[in-house]
């Protein structure tokens, strides 16, 4: 089917197709050509074959609804905002792109924004949110550290879902959709223990509810299995490559050394076995280390780094339905946000290691 573009308004190099260019090539009125692109109902019928029709040359014209029109006429604009943490941190990669299926197996896109960004460039969205542009936002990640964009978040007539946010927190002002880290924790810690380690460290980033979390859940693993904590062994770092570095180096200047590390992160984890690969400590023979996430590099490292696993997919598709389902929590009688926590599982690969019981002397 060849369509020949009627005259539609122009902004810079676009064409800006309009509902009137695809009515005008269909041959057919405009409110027929909303209906069928809104799914509305009406009470003239439209065959199949005349909606088949208007939707083809939709596509071809390449028309795309306008979000501001369809905000004043109070219709949903179908985009979706996500806050990302830090886009640079590899966790994220895999989050934002379940995300966007999720996202769009419901019909909406997704509008990203960095919060890591200047701090006027990351209210940006909010300062969107305020023309209606969005008809929900999911935080992806942690945003404590940003306590203005929360509060003009909190303010917005928007429905907001916070992903890995940290069940902690105490005043959750959103719904939040995470991982039970206490479980993820214990399953590491069985794992190590169950190899004979006993002394076991743990690094992670302080400022972040879910790696407080599992400190917290490291801490009280410790106090149950009866093992003396060792003065040193938690180790608070930058949540990056480099920031590894900095723990490896002090606690191989422990006496008695750990002999096993769990890392909060996989960013910190793989980190954790390139340093000490650069240091001459062999993992997982000197040295066992485990992560949190199991992102896709964790499968890549040498050796592969046990991790514990969380089912991103079902995480995200959960926060979708709480941000654009049919249910909106805020117009019920609970008082609390509600929260969903998903079951991890650990991925046991080559970075761990069992220890003869000699090597305590």
């Amino acid at each position: 089917m060849t369509v020949r573009r009627s005259s539609s308004r122009v902004t810079g190099e676009h064409q800006l197709v309009t509902m009137k260019d695809v009515a005008a090539a269909a041959g057919v009125a405009q409110s027929t050509v909303s209906r069928i692109l809104n799914d509305a109902p009406g009470r003239i019928p439209v065959s199949d074959k005349t909606r088949e029709r208007v939707r083809a040359i939709a596509r071809e014209l390449q028309y795309r609804p306008n979000p501001n029109a369809r905000a004043l006429r109070g219709a949903p604009t179908m985009l979706l905002g996500a806050v990302v943490r830090d886009l640079a941190d590899p966790f994220f990669g895999p989050a934002i792109g379940a995300l966007a299926i999720a996202a769009k197996e419901r019909g909406y896109s997704v509008m990203l924004c960095d919060a890591r960004a200047k701090t006027n460039e990351a209210l940006a969205l909010t300062a969107v949110l305020e023309e209606r542009q969005c008809d929900a936002i999911v935080l992806v990640g942690d945003m404590r550290d940003e306590p203005r964009l929360i509060e003009d978040l909190r303010r917005a007539n928007v429905r907001v879902v916070a992903l890995w946010y940290g069940s902690q927190r105490p005043g959750r002002p959103f719904p939040t959709v995470g991982v039970d880290n206490r479980a993820g924790v214990r399953c590491a810690m069985d794992h190590l223990t169950s190899g004979g380690h006993r002394r076991i460290a743990f690094v992670g980033a302080a400022s972040f509810g879910d790696m407080e979390e599992r400190r917290t859940a490291y801490e009280e693993y410790l106090a149950s299995a009866g093992i003396v904590p060792v003065n040193g062994y938690v180790r608070h770092v930058p949540n990056t490559i480099r920031g590894s570095e900095f723990a490896l180096s002090p606690l191989l200047r422990l006496s008695p050394r750990p002999t096993a590390i769990l890392a909060a992160s996989d960013t910190l984890a793989i980190g954790l076995i390139h340093a000490a690969s650069v240091r001459g400590v062999a993992v997982p023979d000197q040295l066992s280390i485990v992560g949190f996430d199991d992102i896709p590099f964790a499968a890549a490292t040498v050796p592969g780094l046990t991790s514990v696993k969380m089912p991103i997919a079902k995480i995200v598709a959960a926060a979708v339905e709480i941000a654009v389902g049919e249910v909106d929590w805020r117009s019920s009688d609970v008082e609390d946000p509600p929260r969903v926590v998903f079951q991890p599982k650990l991925i046991v690969r080559d970075s761990t290691k069992a220890i003869a019981p000699e090597a305590y002397g």
